[in-house]
């Protein structure tokens, strides 16, 4: 049915009534339902934890900037780099994308007003301030000084606050635990009518397998601290074999919840990769079941694999065998996702937008970083490897280079539902240009440091690996350089950015049909869904940006070509 000049209109303007201003008042913000203010106080709590987990990384680069000590002593340097993994894992990537994005677009995918549980998604966003504000006492008491995997027996006898870290990651994982449980009954009884399984979009499957992992693995983990909390408190014999217990089993069960946890980071972001690359692409999903079943095949798989995290640990040969094997099955299904990606784009109308910019880094920085975690899950490449830079660089291509790069994409994809404005272009391509050439500056040096032999960890090195750490140093202000320019435009455009209308990329998904931003129940009418959700060779796309190529124009993508009607 073609649009009227008047719903047009409606579409390019800025919703006036909107969730960010109706009910007003810091009150109606504390104890909101809403699904997309809880997601957006949840973006402003872990980007603040991201800024902190930041400051520590800069500070440890920079004392490796030489050899000798610099700024600060050993001890302090063992605080900042625990400190920095046990933010940016525990406060910031996992909770990233699922809390805050998740939480604002699921629903609006879905066709749904809000999640299942209101209630309880209110809950877990001050469970999980609740664990930040432990893990600050932490900080700022005695820092903990064991890395972010809080080794036994070295993490039951040393004087620093591992109790309190230790009771705020525990306390995170309830927070964990409760968005997921929401997600999957959302999934499962909120959805539009017309919307069956295989007409979601492919951000809502990649939740839905996170949401299983963190229901599934998270009770473990929090098993696990509290069972080092005894041991420190009372003096109970679990891991410690000073006191008859037996540090392998903390291992166990660290990787148990934390290989898996790697998949809480980055399915979501990959879900969001597919509907970057969709969206900018102008074409069907290649292979859309496979991409789907292949989120859920990674999610089961990856419970499997933790023992490769310990082929040094003194486990059977036999052991050691079946999990490099199980490592490898697991580049499969992540084979797939890529190879589909790829076949999408292929003879797609594809427009080099911000977003779009991001999902290409994703896909060149996890690719190296998938391909150096198979030669790590090879036991004798693993065992040479083991506890060097190698390790550091290749978990940074995986978590930073996937992850944090799939984050940045789906912020700027979504940004315009979000504040009905959008960002300056110019200055968005200058920090995916900075914050990619010193991720690959940062990181890419450290794999040649760990070939070297360069042990991670260290406070002191031998001269021979200075010039590297020199390299790798100046990346980290490259990236700092990145972000710092992000977080001005983003800033900036929330409050003089152009106005975006309903439907800024011409996107076919249910979030866009609706005002920008969205009403507080998210839709005028409930929305029924008819087509699949990328079906851009049955549906025309409405571009309502005028700084978006096609503006102006009904652009419906056919399956090899394009067709512009005017």
């Amino acid at each position: 049915m073609a649009a009227t000049v008047a719903d047009t209109k409606a579409s390019m303007a800025y919703a006036e009534v909107n969730y960010l201003n109706e009910p007003k008042g810091l009150k109606s913000w504390l104890l909101t339902l809403d699904h997309k203010r809880i997601g957006l106080m949840y973006f402003f709590a872990i980007m603040t934890m991201f800024f902190l987990g930041g400051i520590f990384a800069l500070l440890v680069r920079l004392e490796l900037f030489t050899p000798k000590q610099d700024f600060f002593g050993a001890d302090t340097y063992n605080k900042f780099f625990t400190l920095h993994g046990a933010i940016m894992v525990f406060l910031f990537i996992i909770p990233s994308i699922p809390a805050a994005l998740g939480n604002i677009i699921l629903p609006l995918q879905l066709g749904a007003k809000d999640v299942a549980f209101p209630r309880l998604n209110l809950a877990s966003w001050y469970v999980y301030v609740t664990g930040a504000l432990f893990a600050i006492y932490s900080m700022v008491t005695n820092a903990v000084d064991t890395g972010w995997t809080f080794y036994a027996p070295y993490s039951t006898t040393t004087n620093t606050a591992v109790i309190s870290m230790t009771m705020a990651v525990f306390i995170l994982g309830f927070s964990s635990i409760f968005t997921g449980l929401n997600f999957l009954v959302t999934i499962h009884k909120l959805r539009a009518p017309g919307m069956t399984w295989f007409k979601m979009p492919l951000f809502v499957w990649g939740l839905y397998a996170t949401a299983l992992i963190q229901v599934l693995a998270t009770p473990v983990l929090a098993i696990t601290v509290v069972l080092l909390m005894l041991e420190r408190g009372l003096g109970i014999g679990i891991f410690d074999p000073a006191m008859g217990g037996d540090p392998v089993l903390f291992q166990h069960f660290f990787w148990f919840y934390s290989h898996p946890a790697v998949y809480i980071m980055i399915l979501p972001g990959m879900a969001i990769i597919s509907e970057l690359i969709t969206a900018f692409s102008r074409k069907q999903m290649f292979g859309y079941k496979f991409v789907g079943f292949s989120s859920l095949a990674i999610a089961l798989t990856g419970f499997m694999v933790w023992g490769h995290h310990m082929f040094t640990s003194g486990q059977s040969e036999l052991s050691a065998v079946i999990f490099s094997f199980i490592t490898f099955l697991v580049g499969i299904p992540s084979g797939i996702k890529i190879f589909n990606w790829l076949a999408t784009m292929y003879r797609g109308s594809i427009t080099l937008q911000t977003p779009m910019l991001w999902a290409f880094a994703f896909l060149f920085l996890f690719t190296i970083g998938g391909l150096t975690g198979i030669f790590l899950g090879a036991i004798s490449l693993d065992i040479h490897l083991h506890d060097t830079y190698f390790v550091v660089a290749h978990f940074h291509y995986v978590m930073m280079g996937g992850t944090v790069m799939a984050l940045m994409g789906g912020i700027h994809y979504w940004w315009p539902k979000i504040w009905g404005r959008m960002y300056n272009e110019k200055l968005a391509r200058f920090s995916v240009f900075f914050v990619f050439v010193g991720f690959n500056v940062t990181f890419f040096t450290q794999f040649i440091l760990g070939t070297r032999g360069m042990p991670r960890r260290y406070y002191q090195y031998l001269e021979q690996y200075q010039t590297l750490h020199e390299i790798s140093t100046v990346g980290s202000w490259l990236l700092l350089l990145g972000f710092a320019i992000m977080a001005f435009y983003l800033i900036h455009s929330i409050f003089k950015g152009k106005v975006a209308g309903n439907n800024p990329w011409g996107a076919l998904t249910l979030e866009w049909t609706t005002s920008s931003p969205p009403p507080a129940h998210n839709f005028e009418r409930q929305p029924i869904a008819v087509n699949g959700p990328y079906d851009f060779d049955k549906v025309a796309a409405e571009i309502t940006y005028e700084g978006t190529p096609g503006f102006g124009e009904t652009v419906v993508a056919k399956k090899e070509t394009t067709e512009v009607k005017h």
